[in-house]
């Protein structure tokens, strides 16, 4: 017993002492995946040491006084990642402040005016009547959307100068006091987000729908390889977490909230290009609702590698050349629009070129070539002889096999027909239905072409939908002025050599 204990805090010894080193790891990777999260950590720590000197300089102390620690706190809730984050939220609490100090003041005025008792009641009745509006306020989309931060900060400012002034005799030095403070600390963070490296939401959003284009490509690409090589044995259900399929179309299927937010952070940005334009952010809201209509058929695609009743490889083989042909076409088209996105010029008016429709040319000959896998024999009788001859084979599976189908070994217990005859339970009719209906399904003479005849459906889809993202994406290049297309500027893509660059953003900061 002495022993076990030994070992167990020897390897407790040995997991403690290797902790270190694999935070060291962790923090060089989170670091060195995007280097933009160490310049924000220490944008943020300049900010907060340059507004901790209104309490260290005796001079700006005495200028501001205790309203210096609400500085304090605006950059640290205020200064975000990204420039348009940053400058949202300060704007919110800039004007949610003053808008705030200046109703309190006029209260205040009229309060004064009357006696002691009316003064309470009244502070009372304003803070009511201001906090029911102003929560009611946000549950308008618009507010929600644009100013939700904003005007939690307005009701909050409020009760706290409203009620502070029952108390406090000079309440227009306490308002102004915060104002300034806040100011000061809103104006501080504005200004290290757009003039120290900034990080444009806009830019995020661009650089995502990339991203996800190419994600999309390379899920394609990989469904298509692996479903016409791979053994039969081979294609099991795969771990999702670690599958780079599926790594690849859940950034697409799961970026509807980070696209939003960032088309919010956008809108608050200046324009900071060269040319000056306005940046269609809702263009790329937009081309990210088409993508995920685009992803789901990549889902489904990739399904196709996981169904229960599995196509030989031999079959498989007779369609290779086409379905990769095919796929490859689409994985190229969607390349080129990802690439005329990253380089801001129109995408090649030759996309869907006529390489495209030969490949589905090609896949539609080689189908007809093989009726009989798709139609089936042309006798009206033989499906109801195979579902008879089906049914005469399960039964006699059921007799040969009796204890594969009993809850135990006793030669009492009923068989499958003894307990429908008996009433048996529904559970345990539901045990045994899907192994008869795979039975029913496999023994059908057309059931091994049923799966691959869903995969080239799919993959036919996938090129239907294609059009739409093409649309989207000239679309947002006659928004965004993107250059025109030049045969000069076309780049060749290698599909299996390109990674995509992951689009990593911390989590936004919560409020107050």
């Amino acid at each position: 017993m002495m022993t076990d204990f030994n070992k167990k805090t020897q390897i407790s010894m040995e997991k403690m002492m290797r902790y270190p080193g694999y935070i060291c790891r962790k923090t060089w990777k989170l670091g060195r995946d995007d280097p933009r999260r160490l310049i924000h950590a220490f944008k943020v720590g300049f900010s907060l040491t340059l507004v901790s000197l209104l309490y260290l300089m005796e001079p700006l102390f005495k200028g501001v006084g205790q309203n210096a620690i609400w500085a304090v706190m605006t950059v640290v809730v205020v200064l975000e990642f990204t420039a348009g984050a940053t400058i949202c939220k300060g704007l919110n609490r800039g004007f949610g402040t003053l808008l705030a100090a200046c109703l309190a003041f006029l209260f205040e005025i009229i309060a004064r005016e009357y006696g002691k008792i009316f003064r309470a009641v009244f502070i009372g009745a304003s803070i009511f009547i201001i906090g029911a509006s102003t929560t009611f306020l946000r549950f308008f989309p618009k507010i929600k959307k644009n100013y939700d931060y904003g005007v939690l900060i307005f009701l909050l400012t409020f009760n706290l100068i409203t009620v502070s002034s029952y108390r406090v005799d000079d309440i227009l030095k306490l308002a102004k006091g915060r104002i300034y403070a806040i100011a000061i600390g809103s104006g501080i963070c504005i200004l290290m987000s757009l003039f120290i490296l900034p990080n444009w939401s806009g830019e995020d959003l661009h650089n995502s729908t990339v991203t996800k284009i190419e994600g999309l490509a390379k899920a394609i690409e990989a469904c298509v390889e692996k479903y016409l090589t791979d053994e039969e044995s081979e294609m099991e259900i795969d771990n999702t977490s670690d599958d780079p399929i599926y790594k690849n179309y859940k950034a697409v299927l799961d970026s509807k909230s980070t696209d939003e937010t960032l088309e919010r952070h956008a809108s608050w940005e200046p324009r900071h290009s060269w040319h000056c334009h306005k940046f269609p952010y809702q263009q790329y809201v937009k081309l990210g609702g088409v993508l995920r209509h685009f992803g789901y058929g990549v889902v489904a695609l990739h399904g196709c590698l996981q169904t229960e009743i599995r196509t030989p490889r031999s079959v498989r083989l007779l369609f290779k050349d086409p379905c990769i042909h095919l796929a490859s076409e689409v994985t190229t088209a969607l390349m080129e629009l990802a690439n005329s996105i990253r380089n801001r010029r129109h995408s090649s008016p030759e996309i869907l070129t006529e390489r495209l429709q030969q490949a589905l040319q090609d896949l539609n000959t080689a189908l007809k070539s093989q009726p009989r896998l798709f139609l089936g024999p042309n006798s009206p009788n033989n499906t109801s002889k195979m579902l008879a001859y089906v049914a005469a084979t399960a039964r006699q599976k059921l007799e040969r096999h009796p204890s594969s189908l009993k809850p135990d070994s006793n030669p009492n217990t009923p068989t499958l027909f003894d307990r429908k005859s008996k009433g048996g339970t529904e559970a345990e009719k539901r045990v045994l239905r899907p192994t008869l209906s795979k039975l029913t399904i496999t023994s059908l003479e057309f059931s091994e072409a049923l799966p691959f005849a869903a995969f080239v459906a799919l993959l036919v889809e996938l090129v239907a939908r294609l059009d739409r993202v093409i649309e989207e994406v000239d679309e947002l290049g006659r928004v965004a002025c993107f250059k025109e297309f030049k045969h000069c500027d076309e780049v060749t893509v290698d599909v299996e050599k390109r990674t995509p660059t992951e689009i990593n953003l911390p989590n936004p900061v919560g409020g107050e």
